[in-house]
């Protein structure tokens, strides 16, 4: 995720089409280990396109999502009927709660839930799940702390260490190739659980659960349609003749491993779960 005032490359139609899976998978995360209350208030960080935010609703007291992506923000309200979606970069959440606190008397949520998500908007902001707010991890969690009441919790699943491992490691070694710092282009933050243990403890929070859950997924369409969907970073910075040449570069490489023989493509997927409650 990054500022709400950078290019938005986010699009709710290539993520329908290209990542309709991660809704879907993440509602194991929302129900088992958010395990929400109906008198309770939750912050839906990284919110996308509102798919889960909406099913928050009926669920629980009052929700709001923010993302940084005003497409996708666009998307949750008049596609998915959400009732209070706002632009918010994630990075940002203590500035923003502390304004919506003073000039709207918005109080402290009793969770903060964070989806596995990410894709791409026609114009270019890095949205949805916490791997993609590679900026500042620890500024987040000091956000997510911020606006949470005592005995509050933060229940997440973001992309772990190894996560896309075949996939990140193609992409960041193609535009070595043609000169680039593929790994300084990557946008994605995968820790370990190990890492994001001590981070939220050197923070304040109580560890509860914590690991990681490898998956390997099916995707909707093929690899090439993965990559234009969540590798946008690394093809900005190429011509376009270049952008398709990296595609399939990347698509003949994984091949061998991660097509099946009736064509069906698979990621192996890494997802680190937490469960942090702030004592």
């Amino acid at each position: 995720m990054s500022s709400s005032t950078t290019h938005d490359a986010w699009s709710p139609t290539k993520y329908q089409i290209n990542a309709d899976f991660v809704p879907l998978l993440g509602g194991s995360v929302m129900f088992d280990m958010l395990a929400v209350q109906p008198h309770e208030r939750v912050l839906d960080l990284g919110c996308g396109d509102g798919v889960l935010t909406k099913k928050l609703e009926s669920l629980c007291a009052r929700v709001i999502g923010v993302d940084a992506s005003p497409a996708m923000i666009e998307a949750a309200r008049d596609q998915v009927g959400c009732s209070d979606v706002r632009v918010v970069d994630g990075h940002d959440l203590r500035e923003w709660f502390e304004r919506a606190e003073k000039e709207e008397g918005l109080e402290k949520f009793d969770a903060v839930f964070s989806n596995a998500g990410g894709f791409a908007d026609r114009d270019g902001i890095f949205c949805t799940a916490l791997h993609w707010m590679k900026k500042n991890p620890r500024k987040v969690v000091e956000g997510v702390k911020r606006i949470l009441k005592p005995g509050g919790r933060f229940v997440a699943e973001c992309g772990g260490f190894m996560n896309v491992g075949e996939i990140h490691v193609a992409l960041i070694t193609a535009l070595n190739r043609r000169g680039f710092d593929g790994k300084a282009l990557s946008p994605w933050y995968f820790p370990s659980a190990e890492s994001y243990s001590d981070l939220l403890a050197s923070v304040g929070f109580t560890v509860k659960h914590i690991s990681l859950n490898p998956r390997p997924t099916e995707l909707t369409t093929d690899v090439a349609g993965w990559i234009e969907t969540f590798g946008f970073s690394f093809l900005s910075v190429l011509k376009p003749q270049d952008r398709e040449a990296v595609i399939q570069e990347v698509v003949e490489h994984l091949r061998p491993g991660y097509q099946r023989e009736d064509g069906k493509w698979f990621v192996m997927y890494v997802r680190l779960r937490v469960v942090a409650v702030l004592e």
